[in-house]
C-alpha cells in the first residue's frame, strides 16, 4: 500500500533523503500520521520518526535525533525522512507506515512500505 524508495549505498557522513508515498490508487485517508522505522539485521524493528497528519507535531529517536528529520507534502501525499551524517549504525532497512489518528511510536500502524536499504560503509 505504501511505496519507500530512496535508499543507497553511502559513506559514513553522507546524506540520503527517502520518500514514501501510497502505491497505485491507494489514498491514505485523512487524518493518518505517518512514521518510519528501521531494522538492522538480527535486530528488532524500531521507531525513527513520526509526524502528525498536519505536520505540526514530530517526534524522533534519540538515536537520530539532531541529524534526522521526517516532513510531509499532503498535497503530493508524500512523507520523507531526511537523513544527514550519516553513521554506520544507521544501516537498515526503513519502513515507513501510515495510521489513522495520533502518532504511535508502536508499530501499531495500519499501512506498511515494502522496506528500502540504507548501508552506510566506509
Amino acid at each position: 500500500q505504501l511505496q519507500a524508495s530512496g535508499g543507497g549505498l553511502v559513506q559514513p557522513g553522507d546524506s540520503l533523503r527517502l520518500s514514501c508515498a501510497p502505491s497505485g490508487r491507494t489514498f491514505i485517508s485523512a487524518p493518518a500520521a505517518m512514521a518510519w522505522f528501521r531494522q538492522a539485521p538480527g535486530k528488532e524493528r524500531e521507531f525513527v520518526a513520526g509526524i502528525s497528519w498536519n505536520g505540526g507535531i514530530k517526534y524522533h529517536a534519540d538515536s537520530v535525533k539532531g541529524r534526522f528529520a521526517i516532513s510531509r507534502d499532503n498535497a503530493k501525499n508524500t512523507v520523507y525522512l531526511q537523513m544527514n551524517s550519516l553513521k554506520l549504525e544507521d544501516t537498515a532497512v526503513y519502513y515507513c507506515a501510515a495510521r489513522r489518528g495520533n502518532i504511535s511510536r508502536r508499530q501499531n500502524y495500519d499501512a506498511w512500505g515494502q522496506g528500502t536499504q540504507v548501508t552506510v560503509s566506509s
